[in-house]
């Protein structure tokens, strides 16, 4: 396919608010593609491409890709600069200058839709001495031979900024517009008219693409399936050992009373670690670790393999567990953010795994030995555990629980968990199934504080005087209904401007820097990727900012290595929150 026909694509996508609108020009694209194009047309138009848990990115800073142009373009990398400062978007850069390029060797030819995507899979993968150079090259190599819209969407991708909108709950409904339940659009009006039997059956097409992207993370794959083979074929979709998919989220409940009053008795009662939440996977006699933003972990902590490896029977299996630190000395837990900085350490990993130990409490379980578990009971899941994980203090366990009716024990049992170090407990129902990535009534955790905010940094300010060269006063952003990240409140206060104190200036400049997407003097913008776990004494209601709401007196906690952008609290988690401070 020409590359110029998805630019079409994204033309209408910006251009619109509107979510039918988008679901629609997606739904209308989806038909034309051909089968054997499904793949790399899908991540590509979200701008991807690597499926979510692929660990691989592009990973290309503006600089580079301010090079590219110039070689593309013969535009000097000084007015490249100039251009980019007042425009603030690199992609509109280059569509401006690749319009105007004076190289009269440079003519632009037809793109196809695969050379973007071959190149782009090329950039990801050059490493090493030469590596800059060789990235430079692919790049202006698409850029000579792009017209202007395209070198636009070309650099916007390589930025993985692509910004059109496209929400997964977009792609959900296009897919089931396309290909499996017919909806009548009304372009004028931008909107569907469906019976309250037409509504039946297309929110069954939507669940059952919702369904098997649950177990696969992948649209490619869903939509090819859905199209191919329709609803029966997407019912067939299975959890695949070695993909690890989004793990099933809990909402917050003020206290044991409203927990007890929303799950029903009996319940479950387990303790809240402060550790990092994992994901893993055996397969054949080999075990991969991956974190809740699907990362894969496994080099970097080789002791929760070999634990695992002795200590759970069984051929094949995906648990859910969290990865707690603790001393080796006092055997006490220690919060998250002292083991943190082994998640994205690639040397000296033995030594890393000796000085800051963990312990694997195993709380749920996705698939034992072929069968997948997600539709069977809580109570079923547990069970498995506690007959397949031998445990192993300070080591391997499962995690530790009450089964109860009388909110007195289940009081006593939470007040235990404080006394040791503990956030708080979760809630669980017992005969609850396991929905992946979904914020569902199947739990609920309980803490004794008020409830901190993992939000994404969407821009921040150059420091002046002492603070010069470090990038502060952060643009803090939760997400709303449609996915859209929007701002509210700014933060410098904790973080530190010494290594030993906490979470530095230095560390968050240094993840910010090749963030950075644009910028107007002092201020950046940045993709949003960075999240940052926030306090604050309260929220309050304000026009300032897009969500309508602002955090009084926030302060850095910690980053959330372990929380991916699309994780981070909703708008209408901070509008929870806003009521039960009243």
């Amino acid at each position: 396919m020409r590359y110029g026909d998805l630019v079409e694509v994204y033309e209408d996508l910006e251009g619109t608010s509107k979510r039918l609108a988008k679901t629609y020009y997606i739904s209308a694209f989806l038909k034309k593609i051909k089968t054997d194009e499904m793949e790399h047309l899908m991540l590509l138009l979200q701008g991807r491409v690597f499926p979510v848990w692929d660990e691989r990115k592009i990973g290309v800073a503006s600089r580079l890709v301010i090079k590219s142009i110039n070689l593309a373009s013969g535009m000097s990398v000084a007015k490249i600069e100039t251009e980019w400062r007042k425009v603030g978007d690199l992609g509109e850069v280059a569509k401006n200058l690749i319009k105007r390029k004076t190289q009269a060797t440079l003519v632009s030819i037809h793109l196809s839709t695969s050379k973007v995507f071959d190149n782009l899979v090329k950039l990801a993968s050059a490493e090493g001495k030469g590596s800059v150079d060789v990235k430079v090259k692919l790049i202006a190599e698409l850029l000579t031979s792009a017209g202007p819209d395209e070198a636009k969407y070309i650099v916007r991708t390589v930025l993985e900024e692509l910004r059109v909108g496209v929400a997964s709950g977009t792609l959900r409904d296009a897919i089931a517009w396309a290909y499996l339940y017919k909806v009548k659009y009304n372009e004028k009006k931008k909107s569907i008219d469906l019976s309250a039997e037409e509504r039946v059956k297309y929110n069954e097409a939507a669940n059952a693409v919702q369904g098997a992207y649950d177990v696969t993370n992948d649209f490619a794959v869903v939509a090819k399936v859905a199209k191919t083979k329709g609803l029966k074929g997407l019912s067939k979709v299975n959890l695949k050992l070695g993909n690890p998919v989004k793990v099933m989220l809990y909402l917050k409940a003020k206290d044991m009373h409203e927990a007890f009053k929303r799950i029903g008795t009996p319940l479950q009662v387990e303790y809240k670690y402060d550790g990092f939440r994992v994901q893993v996977h055996k397969d054949a006699g080999k075990i991969s670790v991956y974190t809740r933003r699907l990362e894969d972990v496994t080099a970097q902590f080789p002791d929760i393999v070999d634990v695992v490896k002795g200590h759970v029977k069984g051929r094949s299996f995906i648990l859910d567990a969290e990865a707690i630190g603790y001393d080796r000395k006092s055997g006490k837990y220690l919060p998250f953010q002292n083991i943190s900085q082994r998640i994205k350490r690639k040397y000296n990993i033995d030594e890393m795994a000796k000085k800051f130990p963990v312990e694997l409490n195993v709380f749920d379980m996705l698939y034992y030995n072929g069968k997948n578990l997600l539709d069977e009971p809580f109570s079923k899941r547990r069970g498995l555990i506690e007959r397949i994980v031998k445990p192993r203090k300070r080591s391997i366990v499962p995690a530790a629980c009450l089964v109860t009716s009388e909110v007195k024990e289940a009081e006593k049992f939470y007040k235990e968990a404080l006394k040791l170090g503990n956030e708080g407990v979760m809630v669980k129902k017992l005969d609850a199934i396991y929905k992946p990535g979904a914020r569902v009534g199947y739990g609920m955790k309980v803490k004794p504080v008020m409830e901190s905010l993992d939000l994404a940094v969407v821009g921040a300010e150059w420091g002046e005087g002492k603070r010069k060269g470090w990038l502060s006063s952060l643009v803090l952003a939760c997400k709303n209904k449609k996915g859209e990240f929007v701002e509210i409140g700014k933060v410098g206060t904790g973080l530190k401007e010494k290594e030993k104190e906490g979470v530095t200036f230095q560390q968050v400049t240094d993840l910010l820097k090749p963030l950075i997407i644009k910028e107007s003097g002092r201020s950046v913008r940045v993709r949003p990727s960075l999240v940052i776990e926030i306090r604050y004494e309260e929220i309050q209601k304000s026009p300032t900012y897009s969500s309508g709401y602002a955090l009084r007196f926030p302060r850095v906690v910690r980053i959330r290595d372990d929380r991916a952008p699309d994780e981070i609290n909703t708008l209408e988690d901070v509008e929870v929150l806003y009521k039960q401070q009243k």
